[in-house]
């Protein structure tokens, strides 16, 4: 294994989609090929100016990954900011103010109502809410005490991922639904909902319409999270599907403001759901969306029927024309363009730029950190190559979210990196002395950034190599790494709700004992202690 799949790099989930990081087992798993790190910003008087940012010791960046909460998502429409201003400087009565939004929504979108959320996962919660607990406060208050309430989710296996969090949160037990004969079973007096993660399975054996048609049946209420998807409008594709309600990210491909989202659907459903929320006294009071927020994604969805999407497809395109058109200039670089699935999540087209990462000197994953880290700073889709492993190696750009004129930063600083490339040494050659012996069982405790755990490792060795098991808290998972000479390093991953927890150790062994850090991704990171467990041998019958 080479030292480079241990280097550190500022983004592990670099190149998925939101759907992507679950499938591929949860929201760390980019973090098993690479370990995370967060700088501290230097803080410093606030500039009201161009350089806000770097005012207080942030640096901004060219946005050509798309729309992830990570990098604050999309850039919010022109219409959308003023629509913001304009809210600021007035006072309303937030349910009148709701009630109107609503009623305009379901005439822009063709929905029977729809409302405005502190972003999509706050839909979902809201939405929760008002299945188990409709308009009736005294269910209300009880929440997230659901003792005597309707308190299960339905959730097809497909679906089951990290964002459901926002319905369990509720307090709610999830049914998975793993095959259709399940479905009718999974049914009960104390079904609230059934969740869906919006994709390509929706129209499958466990997709909305099979669900959509025992629900209706039963009276239970159909959410489809579809919240980086484009807006589908008369009909939205979900609603026509069966599904009570649909969610949507506002601040992605809409292009609304970042803290708010969009739920679309039954009018009594979505007023529920109001109800439950910010300003009322509810579970989700905390779940806030201002004025400005409200009137700045109804600007947005307003905007969605008068923009002129293909347009604006054919300028990304003509984007990635010309940065291709840069980077093979340098001999051995190859691109070409991918065009989307039929998935209605992230779509844009994507440049994929190809070379030997032995011939030229740099591999992708070193070119898409270098290009993270140095200025103009630039935040690419994704990047491959191993040095001292496969080097051969890509980039990804994504035009989705990129500004008018960022096309030719970017064409000019990969053209640069392509062709006079930093010089990069080549990792370290591992210690030859013999590896520490470090098969047997070993107590760890971790500290995080607040509070610690304990947990337990089981280590089988064969030279240089390391198996074994990570025993978690509440999880257990099989572990793999290297030892050369006292210098360690393995991986974990332990099973959760939705996702799965990935941990990555790099340290050194010293007799009984082992020491170092461990990388969680989009989690930061932890110090870690190990002592081997000393087992009781002999000892006589006491009298």
């Amino acid at each position: 294994m080479s030292g480079l799949f241990w280097q550190k790099v500022k983004e592990p989930w670099a190149g998925f989609s939101r759907r992507d990081l679950f499938r591929q087992g949860g929201l760390l798993a980019a973090a098993q090929a690479f370990g995370g790190s967060v700088k501290q910003a230097v803080a410093a008087p606030l500039n009201l100016g161009p350089d806000m940012y770097q005012s207080i010791g942030v640096r901004p960046l060219i946005n050509a990954r798309g729309t992830f909460t990570i990098i604050t998502g999309s850039q919010t429409l022109p219409e959308v900011k003023r629509a913001m201003d304009l809210a600021s400087r007035g006072y309303v009565q937030m349910d009148e103010l709701m009630d109107a939004v609503g009623q305009r929504l379901a005439e822009i979108t063709g929905a029977e109502w729809g409302i405005v959320t502190a972003g999509c996962c706050a839909a979902i919660t809201n939405c929760t809410a008002s299945a188990i607990a409709g308009g009736n406060p005294e269910r209300m208050q009880r929440l997230p005490n659901v003792a005597g309430l309707k308190n299960e989710v339905i959730v097809p296996a497909y679906s089951h991922n990290v964002y459901d969090h926002a319905a369990r949160m509720l307090g709610v037990k999830l049914a998975i639904v793993r095959d259709k004969s399940e479905i009718e079973p999974a049914f009960n007096e104390r079904t609230a909902m059934v969740y869906i993660l919006g994709g390509p399975n929706d129209d499958g054996p466990l997709g909305t319409r099979a669900f959509a048609e025992v629900a209706r049946r039963k009276k239970v209420p159909v959410l489809v999270d579809a919240a980086a998807e484009i807006l589908t409008l008369k009909p939205n594709v979900h609603l026509d599907r069966g599904a009570s309600a649909v969610a949507y990210s506002g601040g992605k491909c809409i292009r609304g403001p970042q803290a708010a989202g969009l739920l679309l659907g039954e009018k009594s459903l979505l007023q529920g759901a109001w109800i439950n929320s910010a300003p009322h006294h509810a579970f989700g009071r905390s779940l806030k969306v201002g004025k400005e927020e409200i009137m700045g994604m109804l600007a947005a969805v307003e905007m969605w029927v008068k923009r002129d999407h293909k347009a604006e497809w054919a300028q990304w395109e003509s984007w990635l024309d010309q940065i291709a058109a840069s980077v093979k200039r340098v001999d051995g670089v190859t691109a070409k363009v991918n065009q989307p699935s039929a998935d209605l999540s992230n779509r844009t087209p994507e440049l994929i730029i190809q070379w030997d990462g032995a011939k030229l000197g740099i591999t992708g994953t070193e070119l898409m950190k270098i290009a993270l880290d140095t200025e103009p700073r630039i935040n690419l889709s994704r990047g491959t190559g191993t040095r001292s492993g496969n080097m051969a190696s890509t980039v990804g750009v994504v035009p989705y979210q990129m500004q008018p004129g960022e096309e030719k930063v970017v064409a000019d600083r990969l053209y640069a990196l392509l062709s006079k490339p930093p010089k990069i040494e080549n990792p370290p050659a591992p210690p030859e002395a013999q590896p520490a012996t470090l098969a047997g069982q070993w107590e760890l405790h971790l500290d995080f950034v607040h509070l610690s755990a304990d947990h337990t490792l089981v280590l089988e060795q064969d030279g240089t190599r390391l198996m074994g098991t990570h025993h978690g808290e509440f999880a257990s998972g099989d572990l793999s790494g290297t030892v050369a000479a006292n210098n360690v390093r393995f991986q974990s991953s332990l099973p959760t709700d939705g996702t799965r927890v990935s941990f990555q150790f790099t340290g050194t062994a010293d007799g009984g004992k082992m020491s170092g850090t461990v990388a969680l991704g989009e989690y930061g990171e932890a110090r870690w202690t190990a002592v081997k467990h000393q087992y009781r041998t002999g000892g006589g019958r006491r009298g």
